[in-house]
């Protein structure tokens, strides 16, 4: 009898670790995580039946409230500013262009995307003091009879262009959606270089709203090596693709390296400041490592990637994907080069210009597609 005992004693003191590092994953995976991330959006533990519906009600709502604030003050500053013709006051060759590319909505017209937009533009320029960040230029690529009001509204403000009369009559016979995206896109491009001959090129469509620190990081990310040898910096990639299970190789490495230094710290931690038996063991360390792996993909890893808005050097610059296209920086000429290279495309469902841009880089190995992260959608 006392040896069974003594081996049942041994037996529970040799797995006592891998009772351990059980009690820790069901706690944390079962009870803090669930409990801490069930309202965030990008989590895996996110309540969608739950929680989603009052989410988007509220984003919308935020949305709703800036876009009236946007009409209410450009409303204002039309009837208050006076300026001579924008054309006449824009400096050619200027450090940086922000092409905003706009078209007259059917839908969520109360939203005045483009004037949140504009708006939040201004208010950053001001913040530049006597020498300007930037040069604005809206491009209105609005075909239809109908007028695109909240373009109008700024025209005093902002050099707005659009086509001729002859140039919208040439462009009536485009085979889809697709393609009169990509052409209209390409026209924003070429006006913009024929009127300033811009040194960059930064193109954000309406809805792509900047950051306040939005010209102090397109600076730093010009100001870094690599941006002389790509094609284009994608300034915005959605959240719903930023998780690290993901076929994009760079991702994993990170997810592995997080991994590796959580791994770590934690072993540091344990064994200093814990009576627990973790000891720094391969078992353990490789527990650990996919432990905290696992903790950070659950939880979300756009809550990882927010904390280096705390500076631009915290950027993370990396291959970029197909998707999408709501704030492109073009260093250098590079604009112009975009534009003649779609030209030489036909876009169609499953083929549209991002993808067609994505293909152009990945062919050319002089070029490379980087992307960041400082814009955000309003919505």
């Amino acid at each position: 009898m006392p040896r069974w005992r003594t081996c049942t004693s041994k037996h529970f003191h040799r797995s006592s670790p891998v009772a351990q590092g059980l009690l820790l994953c069901i706690v944390t995976f079962g009870v803090i995580l669930p409990i801490c991330c069930h309202r965030l959006l990008y989590s895996y533990y996110f309540l969608k039946t739950v929680y989603l519906d009052s989410l988007s009600d509220a984003a919308l709502q935020e949305s709703y409230a800036r876009g009236q604030e946007a009409l209410h003050f450009w409303e204002a500053a039309a009837f208050t500013k006076s300026l001579k013709d924008p054309l006449e006051t824009v400096a050619k060759y200027p450090d940086l262009l922000v092409t905003v590319v706009t078209t007259r909505r059917a839908e969520g017209r109360d939203y005045h995307y483009l004037l949140q937009v504009a708006q939040q533009l201004h208010s950053l320029l001001k913040a530049c003091g006597d020498k300007p960040c930037a040069e604005v230029m809206l491009c209105d690529v609005e075909s239809g009879p109908s007028l695109n009001e909240d373009a109008l509204l700024l025209e005093k403000q902002f050099l707005v262009v659009r086509r001729s009369p002859d140039e919208r009559w040439q462009n009536r016979d485009v085979p889809n959606i697709f393609e009169k995206e990509k052409r209209d896109y390409v026209y924003c491009l070429r006006k913009g270089w024929d009127l300033m001959r811009p040194k960059n090129v930064v193109v954000l469509e309406d809805d792509a709203l900047p950051l306040t620190n939005f010209f102090p990081s397109v600076k730093n990310i010009l100001s870094r090596r690599f941006a002389l040898n790509s094609l284009y910096i994608k300034l915005y990639h959605p959240e719903r693709l930023q998780r690290y299970w993901n076929p994009e190789p760079y991702r994993i490495l990170e997810w592995i390296g997080l991994g590796l230094v959580g791994a770590t710290i934690l072993l540091l931690l344990l064994s200093h400041y814990t009576p627990l038996s973790f000891t720094f063991s391969a078992p353990h360390f490789l527990f650990l490592a996919l432990y905290v792996m696992a903790v950070a993909e659950l939880a979300g890893r756009h809550y990882l990637l927010e904390i280096r808005r705390l500076s631009p050097q915290l950027y993370a610059v990396c291959p970029a994907t197909e998707c999408c296209t709501p704030a492109m920086l073009y260093p250098g000429n590079a604009s112009i080069r975009t534009a003649e290279y779609l030209d030489q495309a036909v876009c169609a469902q499953g083929n549209a210009k991002d993808m067609v841009l994505y293909k152009i880089a990945r062919s050319r190995p002089e070029i490379r597609p980087c992307h960041s992260l400082c814009v955000r959608c309003p919505v």
